[in-house]
Formats: structure tokens, sequence, C-alpha cells
């Protein structure tokens, strides 16, 4: 299997990322503040570009994310913020 020379990155601006912490089904698996959250999301970023791969950061944002779940049937979960992702990449 070959590697992807670009994946998607779910990110979420500072201003709505506790709304987005509120909205999501699993939004207690994420860090209370913003700031630990990017922080460590960064560190993956910059891992995935050292494999020579391209991150394309996603923004996320809840009203339309919330949208794309319900018309998706999806629940507002990781693994639905993984999709979205790929999905705006593949526009």
């Amino acid at each position: 299997m070959s590697r992807p020379s670009r994946v998607a990155l779910p990110w979420y601006a500072a201003e709505h990322y506790e709304a987005l912490r509120q909205s999501l089904s699993d939004g207690g698996k994420l860090p209370a503040q913003y700031e630990a959250w990017r922080a460590s999301t960064e560190q993956v970023e910059r891992e995935v570009q050292c494999s020579g791969v391209e991150v394309v950061r996603v923004p996320i944002e809840p009203g339309v994310f919330s949208a794309w779940c319900e018309i998706a049937g999806l629940p507002s979960d990781g693994a639905a913020r993984a999709r979205y992702a790929a999905a705006a990449l593949e526009r």
C-alpha cells in the first residue's frame, strides 16, 4: 500500500473550540483548553510532514459540520470529522 502524498487534518479555530467541544458527541475527549489541543495537533502535523506527506488543515465550523453530519446520518465524532476533512480535500 502506498503512502498518500497529502492528508486532511481537521482544524479548529480558537473562537469555535468551546462550541465544538460542547456539540461533538466525543467532545469530552478533547482537551479542555484550546492551546493544549493546538499544541498536540501541531506536533502530529509536524511528524506527518517530516515523513514527506503534505498536511492540509481543514476548518471544522460548528454549524457547517453539524449540518453535514445530519445529512450524512453520522454522529459528530472523530471518525466523522476525519471523513469530513477527507471529503473537503477531494473537492
